[in-house]
């Protein structure tokens, strides 16, 4: 479980990395070196959350790396909802629910239908 929790905190970070400088209006007016100086900032802590996710779920859990590149980017895109509804305000429409539901169904391929090992 703390795999999933770290990989979810990772995503929050990542997804402001990349995506917060298009609607904070200070970075949104800034030059572009100083939005990727910022947005660099945030990724470090990314992987302060990432590197340490990846090896308790290979060390510790058991997955392989295909398992957990396959929930991390479920967790990418569940995070990324979130993120585009709330702190941009853009609408989304029924195919990116679709999209979604395709990437947990490769979660499930992956994982091949079973439940993944307790942490």
């Amino acid at each position: 479980m703390y795999t999933i929790l770290l990989l979810t905190i990772s995503n929050i970070f990542m997804t402001f990395a990349w995506y917060y400088h298009l609607k904070n209006p200070a970075l949104k007016s800034s030059p572009l070196w100083i939005a990727i100086a910022a947005s660099w900032g945030i990724a470090l802590l990314e992987y302060c959350f990432m590197v340490p996710a990846n090896r308790l779920g290979a060390q510790e859990s058991g997955w392989s790396v295909s398992q957990l590149k396959i929930i991390q980017e479920a967790i990418t895109l569940a995070v990324f909802l979130v993120f585009v509804k709330v702190v941009i305000g853009e609408r989304l429409a029924w195919n990116h629910y679709v999209g979604f539901t395709c990437v947990l169904i490769g979660v499930a391929l992956v994982f091949g239908f079973a439940v993944p090992p307790r942490v």
